[in-house]
């Protein structure tokens, strides 16, 4: 499948994949034709080109899900090796920018029992820089929520600079949904009026205009 975090093994102990360093190459083109996260472009870099790649083991690693997966045996199975490998490594010395933190459902987070003017500036704050995460926060309800979506999945990189949007350097300009979502509340727009959803039926707690 070849996704983050992707590596091989040799049966035998030996366990290889693309530090920061190495990414870092490939990012500035200093290592050309090579995707990080293929299981090809690993082995041939370590030296097992062509038909050695056939005896290599390879597998992947979600940091954020902590689900590992093993796509193909070659030769010894030595899974479980890696598995623990996986789930003791240091993954700041893989993307230093990356924050580890559980996934968290909104939905699963009791909502505030009011909302209130703190709630709504952050709400303020959201709907000025929305936009700018992917589609129109105006097109639909759906673009809107899949914005925040977009927004939320900020909250696991640490960056001093956000493409495409003014901000101070070292901000997440994204941080009021950020704040919105960790409190239980997903906003949506359907280019008229905006909402505060929660709970496990995502219930409207709030409507009106900005």
């Amino acid at each position: 499948m070849c996704q983050f975090f992707s590596l091989v093994s040799d049966g035998k102990g030996k366990i290889m994949y693309f530090d920061w360093k190495l990414r870092e190459k490939c990012l500035k083109g200093e290592l050309k034709d090579i995707n990080p996260d293929s299981h090809t472009s690993i082995a041939d870099y370590f030296g097992y080109k062509g038909e050695k790649e056939d005896k290599l083991n390879k597998h992947e690693y979600n940091p954020l899900t902590k689900e590992f997966t093993t796509d193909q045996l070659n030769t010894k199975n030595d899974s479980r090796q890696v598995r623990q490998f996986c789930r003791t490594l240091d993954f700041k010395k893989i993307i230093p920018q990356l924050k580890l933190a559980p996934i968290v459902n909104p939905f699963e987070i009791k909502p505030p029992k009011e909302i209130t003017k703190q709630h709504l500036n952050l709400l303020k704050k959201w709907a000025s820089v929305g936009a700018s995460v992917g589609d129109s926060v105006g097109d639909s309800v759906w673009n809107s929520v899949w914005n925040s979506v977009r927004a939320y999945a900020s909250s696991y990189f640490d960056l001093d600079e956000w493409k495409y949007i003014k901000h101070k350097k070292g901000e997440n300009p994204y941080q009021p949904l950020i704040d919105l979502w960790l409190q239980g509340l997903v906003p949506s727009y359907d280019g008229k009026v905006w909402r505060l959803h929660g709970g496990r039926k995502a219930k409207i707690l709030w409507e009106g205009k900005l």
